[in-house]
Parts: structure tokens; sequence; C-alpha cells
């Protein structure tokens, strides 16, 4: 009976065991799964991000916000450039009206799209310390000739195919990035088909791995309709996201079964150990009782099965007593041992602190030693240094002794004898005394007597009216010199002052000259344009320059005059929103701005102006005789339109 109840119990557990494999593979599987998915997920959010940036700004598209970075450092740097850089290429090429070659021209070109070109290898010196100051440390820079013309290919040299090329898809304004395209990427033999069988048939049964660098490339770059790949995305995105969290709680449900199977199991461990205990005591009891059997006699007619039961019951009593002294003694065991190894490793360490202290004593010895070497002939040094000193050198110190004070008292009977002649206060008087011997004196009296004997007959005045008289000149002179000193010092605080004034006028002036420029290049960007406004505070002059994109010469047209009505409008337009940008008032009012533009450049003045306004917060009053329609009437936007006149 106890055995099939043991068996049983291994069965169920082998049978636990097999489902808690299978539930822990499984976790194991939702895991990668929910890891997949989790990769999935940022790398659409990533997409998205870029896509969103992209959207706002087409040059993003080509470098992320490491190219505008850069972008503004060359152009504050500019001025070191021979010709300005031309880049990224991206985004001075698009697609000639399909956008179906999108993907493939990115797989053809997708890395010239990042790249710069200059013109000599000078200009990619300072564009490659440009790129270390924008942090965009992996810029591909492209160095070619600016001055080439256009390169003319003849047909003979172009593949023999009625299939498009990268070339004939691509469409720029700057010669110079055609002539890279076709030079340094080989666009003009880049074939485009539209699937894998067309691609054999060019290439004649051999078909190359043109996949994508990029996996995760849904479109190319240069398509336009970046609203359907945001929405997309935005779909992908939210599956995705779904999934993840599917998976995420059927993780956690696997997670808790395989959890309950592991408690289960435990529980069914621990019966089946019980129950194989119970099985071996009465095996053991079974084994004991037939072996009494054999050695003693037939029992007696009074043996009855009740006496057996309780031998029986006795005996696994005394088994278990025995397994329960035998625990308590391995148990002691284990601990003797462990301390028996602690006694040993502190043996140890005590050993090895006993030796290194017995190091240190002996050469401390030896130390002790040599130091009373060292004292031993120091002591004979001493020994010899005082006969020395008591058989030659104190005899002469003691001549040396009796000399000075001989000498001594030959100076104090001078001194008494020239004190006689002139007091020691009225020397003091004299300047230029100390030090002189007798003769120098003598001379520079017989000087003085000679010198006074001519101011004497110069001056008829008093010696007591000459020194009244110089005493009030030097009060006088003091007077002034502190009165001068005082105004030094504050001539010396107000220009201080002025000069602190003055470079922080000089600072602020520049900080807005180039704070106007940017707010100026930053509207007209709204149209693909560039510029700057430039401010001689000396010769009193404001100038501003322009570069229209489509200029592949790199010449910035310096005069208004040189533009169109609408560029020169819109120019004047983003000037006026740059000052507008810096200064306060309580209102603004533009009237008839619009006069000159075309359509394309009327609606992105006034997104631009409403724009504007709306951020700022300011009362604008804007007279147009145009269609208004396309402004959207808002919560801070009202339109009034006025009826025709009267015929």
């Amino acid at each position: 009976m106890a055995q099939n109840v043991v068996s049983r119990l291994q069965e169920e557990e082998n049978e636990l065991s097999e489902r808690l494999s299978r539930a822990r593979d499984a976790l194991k599987d939702l895991g990668n799964e929910v890891k997949d998915n989790e990769r999935k997920y940022n790398g659409l959010c990533s997409q998205l991000h870029a896509l969103k940036q992209q959207r706002t700004n087409k040059v993003t598209a080509f470098g992320g916000q490491k190219v505008l970075s850069l972008l503004q450092v060359i152009e504050t740097h500019q001025r070191k450039f021979k010709s300005p850089p031309i880049g990224p290429i991206g985004a001075h090429v698009s697609l000639v009206n399909n956008e179906i070659w999108a993907l493939a021209v990115e797989c053809a070109i997708g890395r010239l799209l990042d790249a710069f070109i200059v013109t000599d290898h000078k200009d990619s010196l300072v564009l490659r310390a440009c790129a270390r100051e924008a942090n965009y440390f992996n810029l591909q820079i492209i160095i070619y000739d600016f001055s080439r013309p256009r390169l003319n290919i003849p047909s003979h040299l172009l593949p023999s195919t009625c299939h498009p090329t990268t070339i004939s898809v691509l469409h720029t304004e700057i010669p110079t990035i055609w002539n890279v395209l076709v030079d340094m990427g080989g666009a003009e033999r880049q074939v485009l088909v539209q699937n894998y069988d067309m691609g054999k048939n060019v290439l004649w049964g051999f078909c190359p791995n043109n996949s994508p660098p990029n996996k995760r490339i849904r479109n190319g770059r240069l398509c336009s309709s970046i609203e359907n790949q945001i929405q997309d995305l935005e779909n992908e995105l939210k599956i995705v996201q779904e999934l993840l969290k599917d998976g995420k709680l059927r993780k956690r449900n696997v997670e808790i079964a395989s959890q309950n199977l592991e408690a289960e199991l435990q529980n069914l461990k621990r019966r089946r150990i019980g129950e194989e205990r119970v099985f071996r005591s009465k095996q053991l009891a079974w084994k004991d009782m037939n072996s009494s059997k054999i050695v003693e006699p037939a029992p007696g007619p009074t043996t009855s099965m009740e006496e057996t039961q309780r031998e029986i019951i006795q005996v696994q009593e005394d088994i278990k007593s025995k397994e329960l002294i035998l625990e308590q003694v391995l148990l002691r065991m284990n601990m003797v041992e462990a301390k028996a190894s602690d006694l040993k490793r502190s043996f140890e360490n005590l050993c090895d602190s006993a030796n290194v202290e017995i190091d240190g004593i002996e050469g401390a010895e030896r130390e002790l030693l040599q130091t009373e070497q060292e004292i031993h002939a120091a002591e004979a040094e001493k020994a010899h240094y005082d006969r020395v000193m008591q058989n030659k050198v104190l005899h002469d110190i003691t001549e040396a002794e009796s000399c000075l004070k001989e000498l001594q008292h030959n100076r104090e009977e001078s001194f008494r004898k020239a004190s006689i002649i002139c007091p020691e206060s009225e020397m003091v008087s004299f300047e230029g005394c100390v030090g002189s011997n007798p003769e120098q004196l003598s001379a520079k009296l017989q000087r003085l007597s000679q010198r006074l004997l001519q101011e004497t007959r110069r001056f008829t005045e008093s010696i007591d009216d000459l020194r009244l008289l110089h005493d009030n000149k030097q009060l006088k002179i003091a007077k002034r010199q502190r009165t001068y000193a005082s105004f030094r010092e504050k001539l010396e605080a107000c220009e201080k002052a002025l000069e602190l004034r003055w470079n922080k006028f000089h600072r602020n002036a520049n900080l807005l000259k180039r704070e106007l420029t940017w707010k100026f290049n930053g509207h007209l960007m709204k149209k693909g344009i560039t510029g700057k406004i430039m401010v001689d505070y000396e010769r009193k002059i404001l100038s501003v320059e322009v570069k229209m994109p489509q200029d592949a010469s790199g010449n910035n047209v310096r005069d208004t005059r040189g533009l169109s009505g609408g560029e020169r409008s819109f120019s004047t337009l983003c000037f006026a929103l740059a000052l507008h940008d810096m200064i306060e008032a309580p209102f603004r009012s533009m009237d008839e701005f619009d006069v000159f533009m075309d359509a394309v450049s009327r609606k992105i003045s006034l997104d631009a102006l409403v724009e504007f306004a709306t951020n700022q917060g300011s009362q604008w009053i804007i007279v147009t005789p145009h269609d208004i329609s396309m402004v959207k009437t808002g919560e801070r936007i009202r339109k009034q339109q006025m009826a025709a006149p009267r015929s």
C-alpha cells in the first residue's frame, strides 16, 4: 500500500516537473517576444520622431539636430571659407514628379545625401572644425571644384535600357551637386526597376544583393508625403503597443502559473519524502520481524497479532529516536568542524602576525646596532675636535677677544672727544654724514660754507624768515597734493566705470546685431532663403544680404533692389518681424505689405505674421487688399472684410 502511494506521488512529481519545464520554456519564449516588441516599439518611436522633425524642417531628415547645429556654426564662421559649403546634398535634391522611386534612390545614394561639398582642402579642414564644434563627428565631406560646369553625359555612355536611372529621377538646381552625384555616386549608371524579375532581365540573370543599408527604412527621405508615413507609423505603433501590452500580460500570467507549479511541486516532494521514510521504516521493521522469526522458536499459542503490532510500533519509535540522535550528533559534528576550521584559520593568522612582528624586531635590532656604531664614531670625532680646540683654536680666540676690548675702549674715548666738539643730535640733522670719515666731513663742510656764503649774498632775508616761508610753501604743496590725489582717485574710478560701461555697450550692441541676424535668418528659412544683416555702428549703416536657394554661385545679394518684388517684400517682412521680436509696443500695424507678393509668398507671409502675433501675445492690425480666406479665425484672431466700393 505504501509503495503504491510512493510510486503514485513519484509519477505526479514527474508530471509536475514536465509541466513546470514547459511553463518555463513558454515564459522564455514570451520574454523573447516581449523584447522583440520593445525593440520594434523603440525603433518605430525613433522613426516617428525623425519624421516629425522632418515635417518641421526638411534639413533634419539628413542628419537630425546635429546638421542644424552645424549650419548655425557654419553661418558663424562663414568668413573663414573660400566658398560657402553646400549641404546636406539631400536638402538640395528632389524627385521628379514620381515618388515611387524614393526608397530605391535612398538605397542607391543614401550615404551621399548626408554629405557636404567644399571647394578645396582648406575649406574641408574648416568644415571639419565646425563639425567638431557642433558635435557632428562622422560628417562626410566631399571636395569638388565649384567652378566646373554641369556635366553633359553622352547617350552612348548611359545604360541601354528603357528603365530610368537614379540621375534621371532626381532634380537639382546646383550643378556641383549634379556633378558629385555623377562622379562620386555613379548615379547615371544605376538602373531602377520595379521588381525582382525586371532586375534579372536587366542584369542578364545576375541579381546582386541590393538590400538597403538601414533595414528600418520605410520610405525614402526624399519622399514628400510625410503625413501619410506619420499616420502609418502611428497606426503601426498602436498595434505594436497593444501586442507589447498583451505579451506582458501573458508573461505575467505564465509567471504566476509557474510559481504556483513550483509551490505545488515542492509540496509534492515533501509528501513523497515523508511517505518514503514511512515505507522504509515499515520495510526495516518487517525485515527485523522476519529475522526474529527465524532465530527464535515458534511462538506459543498465546502470541497474537496485537503484540506484533506493538513491537513494530516500538521498533519504529526506537528508529525515530535514533535518527533524531544521529541528526543531533551530525549537527554537533558540523559545528565542531566549523569551530576547528575557524581555530585553524585564527592560528595561521596568529603565526603570520608573529612572523611579521619577529621580522620587525630583527630589523629594529639591526637599526639599533647601526645607531650604536654611529654614536661611537660621533663620540670619537667629538673628542678629536675638543683636543683641536684646546690646543689651537682657543688661544686665537682669547687673543682676538683682548684685541676687541682694546678697540672698543679706543672707540669710546674717540666718541667722547668728538661729542665735545659736535654733539650727536646735531650730526643727525645733517644728511649724508653716516659712515663718513673725518676727511670727507671736512670737505663737505667746506662746500657747505661756500654755498652758504653765495646764498647769503643772493638773499637778504634772515634764515628764520626763509624757514618760515619754506614751511608755509610745504604746507600748501601738501594740501594741493592731497587734493590732486583725491581728484586722481575719482578720475580713475570714473574712467574704470566708463570703460566698463563702454565694453558692456559694445557687447550688447554686438549681441543685438547677432540676435537680429538670427531672427531674420530664422524667418527667411520658412521659405528656404538664408540671409544676414550687417550693422556698422561707426558709419551708421545697416545693410541686408540675402542668398536665394536656387543661386548656386554662392554670391549674396547685398542690395534688395536686385531681388524681385515678392522676394524683396518677403525679406522686408522678415526684417520687420525680427525687429518686432526685439522691441515692445502696445499694438502694431502693417498696411498692404503683400502687394508685390505672389500667392505662395503671401500665404507664407500671412502664416508667419499670424504665428508670430499669437506666439508673442501682442496686438496686430493687418490691412491687405487681397483675399484672406486662407487665415483661419481663432480665439484671438478676428477678420474684418470691408464691402466692395460702389462704382
